[in-house]
């Protein structure tokens, strides 16, 4: 199976964290949101430097790709957009663990997206100033 087509600019990874569920699990954070098209879905991948240094992170990055296109069915997920967030304890999980860890957390997210429990923002209240 190939790599799914890939998210790449920073507005489309902040429009799936604002608008997406999410869903933290030990080896990984996923967030999910549907799109109004049914194009293929679409994957982005982010690891912070608190994870480690850019070997690390890299490293990270690539196990989760690869636990992407061996866990998902892209058929699957037409209309999607998922961003895959890699943690600490990603680069020392085990594969079949990190794998496992995939599918749990689409399967999750999938239904709070079907419930309609998408993570949305708070929006700042503006507070009027007092004219007395």
């Amino acid at each position: 199976m190939s790599q799914p087509p890939r998210l790449k600019k920073r507005a489309e990874f902040l429009a799936v964290a604002g608008k997406g569920a999410k869903v933290p699990m030990p080896g990984l954070v996923m967030q999910l949101m549907p799109r109004a098209d049914d194009a293929p879905f679409r994957v982005g991948f982010t690891v912070t430097k608190k994870v480690g240094n850019a070997v690390v992170r890299n490293r990270t990055k690539r196990r989760l790709r690869e636990a992407v296109r061996l866990a998902l069915d892209p058929a699957a997920l037409h209309g999607f957009d998922m961003v895959v967030i890699g943690r600490d304890r990603t680069a020392a999980r085990p594969f079949a663990d990190l794998i496992d860890d995939l599918r749990r957390a689409t399967a999750k997210a999938r239904q709070a997206v079907a419930r309609g429990e998408a993570s949305r923002r708070r929006t700042p209240q503006v507070i009027e100033p007092c004219h007395e």
